[in-house]
């Protein structure tokens, strides 16, 4: 009689223990999924990818007159690429750009943008460099059909001169004044028509545009945005998001090399032409390296949201597939929204653990948190769409990557966290977690706040679907990827 009553008390201590939320465990996890899915991918390689939406096509144009399309934005076709008279985009490009190529004292073309105007016809604003200077030119060429051929309308900037007048009127001085490439041009929510630019030197300059011609509406460099003293950031791209109101400046930061340390980051302005604030409030205008410093990293990387480094998911033992390889610089990257799914993506250049410089284009879904900071899911898309989920969907053990501040070559190797169902975290970070509004994440981890969003997302190394969450801290400035063990299928 005892007996039994001891095993009565103990069976209601761990009834009661369940219902108060005790750790369960997570010894058992569905490592693959029962009917192995695998989806394929039609791969190119464009560098600094900039995307336009048309006609149900995405089409992506890049540097070194690369350029390909996608109707789904995982399969891409290329159209055309390199300087040559083969390549559809320009005929015979050498002589149509004679003097921006003559100026620039090069043979190729650096990251271009294009956009449709008023007049229905397409606008390309290309660029040319030097490469190892400033020396460059930014033009505008124009075509019917976007996939060209596009005509050269001539030159509307110059960088890099030392024997004439800047663009401003007085000495070029490389440490103030912008290396005019890397143009990001967009219209804000009043219809004005900007452009953002620069790469490296004197650092990132926006000037208004004529809606009519696409010219410059003054004479000059226009509007200092940030940078200074030869900081590595370059690429800026503009997409405004009419929930949030803000106009969000993506930037990538580092050097484009595999071995350069090439990361993502964010900030965001309530005007298209500023002033753009990072995490916590600060002007971009100073971010900008000390007098006499050339690329001085550690002063950079104290400025802008960074999404995204170099970065590594480890294989579990026991998951499908060999050792898992990591992607390494990514940046240069745009973005668009499609108004028919409501869905945001980024889109960008990435290298390749042991691959050396060889590159693809990337995309990922973006969602938004509720500080209204953008966030990245952890694989590239798929056609995933954001559910509503439970606690017991989303609470599991995690492969886990903080993508850190640093603009570094390091890669970042995944390592493991459990979200419990009880709102703790244990596991390489210690701390609580909310789900909240059904699919949003709170984690506090370390002493930091991170929010953002769970969604499902296709592993492509474990070929299942899985569980992820994605969030970002406007306490450090830092972004944090999960990506659950469980097969969802």
């Amino acid at each position: 009689m005892m007996k039994r009553k001891i095993t009565m008390i103990l069976s209601g201590i761990v009834l009661f223990l369940a219902g108060c939320g005790a750790k369960e465990s997570y010894d058992e996890i569905k490592l693959v999924s029962d009917q192995e899915e695998k989806i394929e991918f039609d791969e190119v390689s464009v560098h600094d990818p900039s995307v336009v939406a048309y006609d149900g096509e995405y089409y992506i144009f890049g540097s070194h007159l690369a350029a390909a399309k996608s109707d789904d934005l995982m399969n891409w076709e290329m159209i055309g690429n390199g300087v040559n008279k083969s390549n559809p985009i320009i005929d015979d490009p050498l002589k149509e750009m004679q003097e921006a190529f003559q100026w620039a004292e090069t043979r190729t073309f650096w990251a271009p943008d294009v956009i449709q105007l008023e007049d229905g016809r397409f606008y390309m604003y290309y660029c040319n460099c030097e490469g190892s200077s400033p020396l460059a030119c930014l033009g505008i060429a124009v075509s019917d059909s976007i996939e060209g051929p596009y005509k050269d309308l001539g030159i509307i900037l110059k960088s890099g001169m030392t024997d004439t007048p800047s663009e401003n009127g007085d000495f070029y001085d490389a440490t103030v004044y912008p290396n005019v490439v890397d143009p990001c041009v967009y219209f804000d929510a009043e219809g004005k028509l900007w452009m953002m630019y620069g790469s490296y030197s004197g650092g990132i300059y926006v000037l208004e545009l004529d809606t009519k011609t696409g010219f410059p509406m003054e004479k000059g460099y226009g509007k200092k945005i940030l940078g200074g003293n030869h900081l590595r950031i370059e690429g800026p791209y503009v997409i405004y998001n009419p929930e949030t109101e803000y106009y969000y400046m993506f930037l990538s930061f580092g050097g484009l090399d595999a071995s350069g340390g090439y990361n993502i980051r964010v900030c965001r302005s309530k005007t298209p032409d500023g002033p753009f604030y990072d995490y916590n409030g600060t002007d971009m205008l100073e971010c900008t390296g000390s007098d006499g410093t050339f690329f001085d990293d550690k002063a950079a990387q104290q400025y802008g949201m960074k999404l995204m480094g170099n970065y590594k998911w480890n294989l579990r033992e026991g998951e499908v597939g060999v050792e898992r390889k990591g992607l390494i610089s990514p940046g240069h990257n745009s973005a668009v929204y499609e108004e028919e799914s409501d869905k945001y993506f980024l889109i960008f250049h990435t290298r390749f653990e042991k691959k050396g410089e060889m590159h693809q284009v990337r995309t990922h879904q973006m969602f938004f948190n509720e500080e209204d900071w953008p966030v990245v899911l952890p694989y590239r898309y798929t056609g995933e769409t954001q559910g509503e989920y439970s606690k017991n969907e989303v609470a599991g053990v995690y492969k886990y990557v903080n993508h850190g501040r640093e603009i570094s070559a390091e890669l970042v190797e995944s390592q493991e966290i459990t979200l419990y169902k009880d709102g703790t975290v244990e596991g390489a970070a210690q701390g609580t977690w909310k789900l909240k509004n059904k699919n949003q994440i709170e984690i506090k981890m370390d002493g930091t706040t991170y929010r953002g969003a769970f969604s499902e997302a296709y592993d492509e190394n474990g070929r299942k679907q899985v569980m992820t969450f994605t969030a970002v801290s406007s306490e450090n400035g830092q972004s944090i990827w999960g990506s659950n063990l469980e097969a969802r299928n």
